[in-house]
């Protein structure tokens, strides 16, 4: 019997799964892709043998190389620990460079937008206020704790009088208000508490409220309306034992120095409530701001620092503080509006720190040693000063020969604009500005003076004469 008839009667069955089948049918399927014998029969598939794998070097030579890499690695770095202690051990300093150190380090540590010495970052832990990896003041407790005794509530009384229902009477309202204040100073007599003008303007009486609950009555030292300045002064023998040992004098730092971006922490009576805390960062410098008066409708123009801190109605008179706990500004307003988060303003503590030192010691210049100027003037107002395309300010219409006015330079036509450290828009403000001027006393005067259809900056020392 031949292979094909083996196959038919079933006696032999062929190796099926070596045709793609997966179980016998007793009968016989073709496979397209087997290649059919010289007998016309199909053979069971055989794997061909794989060729012989080349032999490479390519192996051998990285094997060689990872091990000669490792060697190396491990012979300097034991040759670099023994010159690093070796050279330690000789100058009992340490051999890695400053560069490195750096490196190691992230760079220079930065504290308040200034590079620290260990001393300073001693000093700068001490004060309590911690840092984050991303650099945040993330707490400020002891700069509060030691700054709070220098921070005062104020409570204004003010009479208001309204014309009454009845022809030619009048009835008069009390209304209260609150501010904040910090203690600059203080004499043998007095303590001295710088605020806003705004918070103590018009007051009656003027109420005190410490770090420690105690109350006492102020009273009005001196203002400054043209920088919302103003000092009120505590009489030391109406104040506690107990209350004086827990209160201090404030620390001031220098504004000028500041860089957008610093840390910033207000203290003050915000809403009335009594003292709180809001931190942020100094958002901007010399910003100019206008704010208007409410009582006469005037306008003060200042340049003020600008904060993200929260600043609140009651806070306006209280303490901008850097993270050493300086007072580098003391809070003044706040932008008000639904569409506006974040943008508080102070008033830079160099300013104010001049103007609060004439407030606290000047006094009144009795007449016969009353200093004289030697010029006349008028108000350049706003409305004037857009419809002329002048700087607002005062328009000097005649310079007295002979005086410090005209002995300095100032001339018809000329408008000033600050006098004595202070903006000036009125003659009236001169005036009060004058009456704690001797005779004799240097002023800086700033003037703004036409040419060629613009106007020039200028500023001249005037000695005044006597009157």
């Amino acid at each position: 019997m031949d292979e094909f008839e083996k196959m038919e009667s079933g006696q032999e069955k062929p190796d099926y799964y070596a045709y793609g089948q997966t179980e016998y049918t007793g009968g016989y399927e073709e496979n397209e892709n087997e290649p059919e014998s010289e007998d016309g029969l199909y053979r069971p598939y055989e794997e061909p043998p794989k060729p012989a794998k080349e032999k490479s070097g390519f192996g051998m030579k990285f094997a060689k190389c990872v091990a000669l890499a490792l060697v190396f690695g491990l012979v300097a770095g034991t040759a670099f620990a023994g010159t690093t202690r070796f050279f330690g051990m000789i100058t009992g300093e340490d051999a890695t460079s400053k560069s490195d150190k750096e490196a190691l380090s992230g760079g220079d540590l930065h504290i308040s937008g200034e590079t620290e010495t260990a001393d300073s970052l001693a000093a700068y832990k001490e004060s309590g206020a911690e840092k984050s990896a991303e650099g945040g003041v993330t707490d400020v407790s002891d700069v509060a704790e030691q700054s709070m005794p220098s921070i005062v509530s104020i409570t204004t009384i003010a009479r208001t009088q309204v014309p009454g229902f009845f022809f030619g009477r009048t009835e008069e309202y009390e209304s209260e208000g609150c501010g904040s204040g910090i203690i600059v100073s203080q004499d043998e007599e007095f303590l001295y508490i710088a605020t806003n003008n705004h918070v103590v303007e018009g007051a009656q009486t003027l109420t005190v409220l410490f770090d420690d609950g105690e109350t006492v009555n102020a009273k009005m030292k001196g203002t400054d309306p043209s920088s919302d300045l103003a000092v009120v002064s505590v009489a030391l023998e109406e104040i506690k034992e107990e209350t004086k040992k827990s209160i201090r004098v404030a620390t001031f730092g220098d504004s000028s120095g500041l860089k957008i971006g610093q840390t910033a922490i207000a203290i003050g009576n915000a809403l009335g409530y009594g003292q709180s805390v809001t931190t942020g960062v100094v958002s901007a410098l010399d910003r100019e701001v206008t704010v208007t008066n409410e009582t006469d409708g005037s306008t003060i123009t200042n340049e003020l620092l600008q904060t993200s801190a929260a600043i609140n109605p009651g806070n306006s008179g209280g303490a901008l503080l850097n993270a050493k706990g300086e007072v580098i500004g003391i809070t003044s307003v706040k932008y008000a509006q639904t569409s506006v988060e974040g943008m508080g303003y102070a008033i830079p503590s160099k300013m104010a720190m001049p103007i609060i030192r004439q407030l606290i010691t000047r006094e009144v210049v009795e007449s016969a040693k009353s200093a004289y100027f030697g010029i006349s003037g008028v108000d350049v107002t706003q409305s004037e000063s857009d419809t002329y395309h002048m700087p607002q300010g005062i328009y000097i219409t005649q310079v007295v020969e002979g005086s410090g006015a005209a002995e300095a330079g100032l001339m018809q036509g000329d408008i000033i604009t600050r006098f004595d450290g202070r903006n000036v828009k009125s003659m009236e403000e001169v005036r009060s500005l004058m009456k704690y001027l001797p005779a004799g006393t240097e002023v800086e005067v700033t003037i703004q003076r036409a040419k060629n259809g613009t106007y020039e900056e200028h500023t001249l020392n005037v000695t005044m004469g006597k009157k």
